[in-house]
């Protein structure tokens, strides 16, 4: 072995004397990368873990939710890796069809262009030019952040596979009678030129107006002079839809209107006569009670004319303009319109008022417009069916929800549920596998067959030819299927479904857990049930729900606890505190922010300066890391973990066993807490074992033995070298442990450190090491509690010295009071350790009988738990100043006293505060008492 000197050396040539996280990080996502780190194999042994990764919109670039959920989900692929789970972690990109296409068509506008002007083809050229630079950007800063995925595996919504597996599971829908076509209300978004599903409409409250026009009764001038009512009074909050009105409706049983129902009214401004009819629906106690029936342009109306067998009259076009059933308003824009009709109407003295109101109107969630309810023909799914069975399967347990709350969001969903619109009006997603069947003779679709559904148009040529003979002219649909379809197979079509001998699918479907958002439960969580309900992607008999787990995540919000996101300015790209900080620093950050599972994190920014406290307080851990490890390799005498090997039970110190017992709890509790998703608990548990219990006080234990004298000699020295030599294997075990257990979470820095520590090759990974299983032998909850009682000793003997003023290389001799024979005994046992920590030349434990029998001293007294602390000042410090210091901290706590209680004894104050500022009062004043009488206590103790 080398001579210690050399070896230190030696050593502290291994890690740089600073921590550079970018140099780090890239070199070892190189080297992660390049020698197929984490290649999933099927046949390798260990049960499977599989994880297929929420994949990102190819829009642009990542955000910070990308960043929190990413680093919640490679904690745990790494954890199950080193645990000996056979993982596939599958990364993946979702090409977004309304988000791609409007920033596409955004930028087409700026160029003075249109889409139609490029044609289908060209635009979809343009498109997958943007997939490929967005899409490439993406998953570059998905590795910067040390995602521990199969590349080789990395798919996309529309790659060849995928878009397979769509026409598949399209085909098959259709074939079991869960897709139809037909003419439905549906949710347009004039903005995007599509329908856009129930779920990707965002209500918004806005200050809008209720207006309360007359629609004159047919014939009612004949009984007006009988005092019949000539009119009736509707209110509405959108004045342009009047324009398609078929009826007005009031409730059956309102006594008001019960005489008038099958008579007719004239509609303003249009002239046709519409019913008076009765409706359930109504309530009489709203409004004026009546309200008009626009079946083409409200849901709610919709249900009512199908009830009644009312006609839809549309007065819009898809561009949100008015057609030709709007008459004289054919041309304007639907809000123009409003402000036209509602003039017509004040013009023909048919307006009776305005109302400033305040209601919620339904916005396209990518169009950022009102949507508009139109009467469009689309294809839909039937989703009771399908959800059906995912109701059933829930009450096994099958998925299980984490935290257990959103099981009920999930099934809500399931329970209340629409047919799901499925089709686009875009030119950028999977193209719908349906064929108009034309008639070679008038061109028109054929009315027998009027499409053919299949896996590919030479199928579908097949199928019309059998029926209409071989010249059948054939049209695609246009449209395109909404982004969630593809997006709801992705659990099975990522790992080579529909293909039933694919081995990863054999393999690792179902898939383990899925790590997700709340707000997205249903738009894809309950889509993906539902498509696996259908397709049965396991095989007959096979569990097909496709994940066991559903851990659902929370938000990231800024410092003033705001959601983040591009619309409030609020949001931070991760690369800005990556490039600052490190990626394990915000990794670590943002997963230990976590209070519990599912829970929101908040992550303070300046945005003047870029900083974060946060990340900078993960960067400060990630240091102390760092000098830690490097105090070891210039202490192990140039050996290893495995070349010092087991520490021999006979010669550990107090200090070692306590460590060790430490070590062992942190570990299966760190184990525990990953395996039950409880990553905040697990990252706040090893920042506190690692800082408080490791560096601050094992280190600065160990340093003594680490370095003996070296004037020692025979048997003394002997007696040092063995002491020396197990302080070198505790060391080298904790390290070894403390960076296994934290390499899910700070994944560059520990693999850096522990080849530092271990000396192994480039080519041997810790990221591929197996978790250490913990030493049940070594933990001593007896120990750790009177060990902890040892620490808080110390910090009080620190306190004293503070406040006695004493320089921090003045020796004071410190007095250990207790009546507990086991505390005593932790204490005399450690009274080298505590007198070179405390600076004391003498350390003495005493029985209380003792410690009064002797004659009393000058001296500052401190209370831990059953332990009383002496600091003997005589000789020491200037005990008349100390006396005046302790005096006027005496007279300042007093004085608080007086106001609190004072504030306390006023029955108004504590009748009228708020609870909380009466109870802030309360905790002010128990806290000035107790200050006060250590004020006093210390004081006597001087006198």
């Amino acid at each position: 072995m080398p001579e210690p000197s050399v070896a230190a050396a030696t050593a502290a040539d291994a890690l740089p004397k600073t921590y550079d996280p970018a140099g780090t990080e890239a070199r070892w996502q190189r080297i992660w990368e390049e020698s197929g780190a984490f290649h999933a194999d099927p046949e390798a042994p260990g049960e499977p873990f599989c994880l297929v990764i929420p994949p990102p919109n190819v829009t642009g670039s990542l955000h910070m939710g990308h960043g929190f959920e990413t680093s919640l989900i490679d904690t745990l692929v790494r954890f199950h890796r080193l645990r000996g789970r056979n993982v596939l972690c599958l990364p993946g990109t979702d090409h977004a069809s309304i988000a791609v296409q409007t920033i596409l068509e955004k930028q087409l506008r700026a160029e003075g262009s249109d889409k139609r002007d490029l044609g289908r083809d060209a635009f979809l050229e343009r498109a997958w030019q943007w997939k490929r630079e967005s899409g490439g950007r993406i998953v570059s800063q998905l590795r910067r952040l040390g995602y521990s995925v199969d590349w080789s595996r990395e798919r996309f919504t529309m790659d060849e596979g995928l878009s397979r597996a769509v026409s598949e599971a399209f085909v098959r829908l259709h074939e079991q009678g869960l897709i139809y076509r037909g003419e439905y209300l549906v949710n347009w978004c004039p903005a995007s030129g599509s329908a856009v599903s129930d779920l990707e409409v965002e209500m918004k409250e806005v200050d809008g107006h209720l207006w309360h026009f007359r629609y004159p009764l047919s014939g009612a001038e004949d009984g007006a002079a009988d005092g019949q009512p000539t009119h009736l009074e509707v209110a509405t909050t959108r004045p342009e839809t009047m324009l398609g009105d078929v009826a007005v409706a009031v409730n059956p049983a309102d006594e008001r209107y019960r005489h008038l129902v099958g008579r007719t009214l004239v509609l303003p401004l249009v002239g046709r006569e519409i019913p008076v009819i009765a409706d359930d629906h109504v309530e009489a106690g709203f409004g004026t009670g009546c309200v008009k029936v626009t079946p083409a342009h409200d849901p709610n109306d919709y249900a009512i004319g199908q009830r009644h067998g009312l006609p839809q009259i549309t007065v819009m076009r898809k561009n949100g303009t008015m057609n030709h059933h709007a008459g004289r308003f054919e041309g304007l824009d639907r809000f123009e319109a409003r402000r036209a009709v509602v003039e017509a109407l004040e013009a023909e003295g048919l307006l009776v008022k305005v109302e400033p109101h305040r209601h919620c109107v339904p916005y396209s969630d990518r169009g950022k417009v009102p949507v508009e309810p139109l009467l469009s023909t689309q294809w839909f799914v039937r989703t009771e069916p399908l959800a059906a069975r995912c109701r059933e399967a829930l009450e096994r347990q099958q998925p299980r929800f984490v935290p257990e709350r959103w099981r009920k969001v999930y099934l809500d969903w399931l329970t209340d549920i629409r047919d799901w619109c499925i089709s686009r009006q875009l030119w950028w997603g999977h193209r719908i596998p349906a064929w108009f069947v034309i008639s070679a003779t008038d061109g028109r679709v054929c009315d027998d067959t009027p499409f053919v559904v299949a896996r590919s148009e030479a199928e579908a040529r097949a199928i019309a030819s059998e029926r209409h003979g071989p010249d059948v002219v054939l049209e695609q649909d246009e449209d395109v299927l909404d982004t969630w379809f593809s997006s709801g197979l992705w659990p099975f079509s990522t790992l080579g479904w529909p293909d039933a001998g694919s081995a990863d699918l054999q393999r690792w479907y179902p898939t383990t857990t899925l790590v997700t958002g709340f707000d997205i439960i249903f738009f894809w969580v309950a889509r993906m049930t539902m498509m696996a309900a259908a397709m049965d992607p396991g095989g007959a008999g096979e569990p097909w729900i496709p994940f066991r787990d559903v851990a659902i995540h929370g938000l990231v919000r800024d410092e003033q606890n705001r959601k983040m996101s591009k619309s409030a300015g609020n949001g931070i790209d991760p690369l800005l505190l990556v490039d600052r900080y490190g990626a394990d620093a915000l990794r670590f950050a943002l997963v230990r922010e976590v209070a519990g599972a599912g829970q929101d994190v908040r992550l303070d920014y300046d945005r003047a300066s870029g900083a974060s406290a946060t990340v900078e307080s993960a960067r400060n851990f990630a240091n102390k890391l760092w000098n830690a490890t490097r105090f070891a390799l210039m202490n192990l005498g140039g050996e290893t973990p495995a070349s010092l090997g087991r520490p021999d039970p006979a010669h550990l110190t107090l200090a070692d066993r306590w460590i060790l017992s430490r070590l062992a709890r942190v570990n299966a509790g760190t184990a525990e807490r990953f395996a039950a998703y409880g990553l905040g608990e697990a990252a706040k548990g090893l920042y506190e074992f690692a800082w408080n219990e490791v560096c601050d006080w094992y280190l600065e234990l160990s340093k003594r033995r680490l370095n003996p004298a070296a004037e020692l000699r025979g048997e003394a020295a002997q007696r040092a070298a063995t002491d020396q030599r197990t302080a070198r294997q505790v060391l080298a075990l904790v390290l070894e442990q403390l960076l296994l257990m934290l390499h899910p979470l700070m994944p560059h820095l520990t693999e850096e450190l522990w080849h530092g520590l271990s000396g192994a090759a480039d080519d041997r990974l810790l990221a591929l090491q197996r978790w250490p299983e913990p030493d049940a032998a070594a933990m001593d909850a007896g120990l750790e509690a009177r060990f902890a009682e040892l620490i808080a000793a110390i910090r009080v003997v620190r306190n004293l010295r503070a406040l006695a003023g004493l320089k921090p290389s003045q020796p004071a001799p410190v007095l250990f009071i207790t009546g507990r024979p086991e505390l005593a005994d932790v204490l005399m046992r450690a009274e080298v350790d505590i007198a070179l920590l405390t600076r004391a030349p003498s350390v003495q434990v005493m029985d209380p009988a003792v410690a009064r029998a002797r004659p009393a001293s000058r001296a500052l007294a401190g209370v831990s738990g059953e332990l009383q602390v002496v600091l003997p000042l005589e000789g020491l410090v200037d005990l008349a100043a100390l006396s005046s210091r302790l005096e006027k901290d005496l007279a300042r706590a007093e004085k608080e006293i007086a106001q609190l209680s004072g504030r306390l004894a006023n029955p108004k104050f504590v009748d009228r505060a708020p609870e909380a500022v009466v109870a802030d009062c309360r905790a002010s004043l128990a806290e000035a008492e107790t200050q006060a009488q250590l004020a006093r206590e210390r004081l006597s103790g001087l006198s």
